[in-house]
């Protein structure tokens, strides 16, 4: 027996992908880029099976959901809840007025001060808040 015969024997190709073309990378369209963003919002959905049947990352996906709400806050303006600090008093009384038992909040946003008693129009909280925060 010849040591040829002991060398491990190749195995034939039994498939071959050929690439041709300048190899670079995919060109989404911004039309396609939200119809798949839209598409991992949906209900049932998941990212990674969304990316997955796109041929993306789920990074990938993940930075475009990114890409899409930043542009969306910054067409809105809104960006989204915040934290502040809050401080508890239980002094009884606020500029003179006795509370009465209800519960009241107050925000002081620079140099002026909210207080908003218990049932009041969030709506109109809202407004005045976004007004006091653009008069800085």
């Amino acid at each position: 027996m010849s040591d040829t015969e002991l060398l491990p024997k190749p195995e034939p190709a039994r498939r071959m992908e050929v690439f041709t073309g300048a190899g670079r990378r995919r060109a989404w369209t911004a039309g396609e880029k939200a119809r798949i963003v839209a598409e991992s919002y949906e209900v049932g959905e998941t990212v990674s099976a969304v990316a997955r049947r796109h041929a993306l990352t789920p990074q990938q996906l993940f930075a475009w959901r990114r890409h899409a709400r930043r542009e969306v806050q910054d067409k809105t303006g809104a960006h989204g809840l915040g934290f502040a600090p809050v401080v508890v008093e239980s002094t009884g009384a606020v500029s003179g007025m006795r509370l009465c038992g209800s519960a009241m909040i107050e925000i002081a946003i620079g140099a002026a001060t909210v207080r908003v008693a218990s049932g009041a129009d969030a709506a109109t909280l809202t407004a005045v808040l976004r007004a006091l925060g653009g008069a800085r």
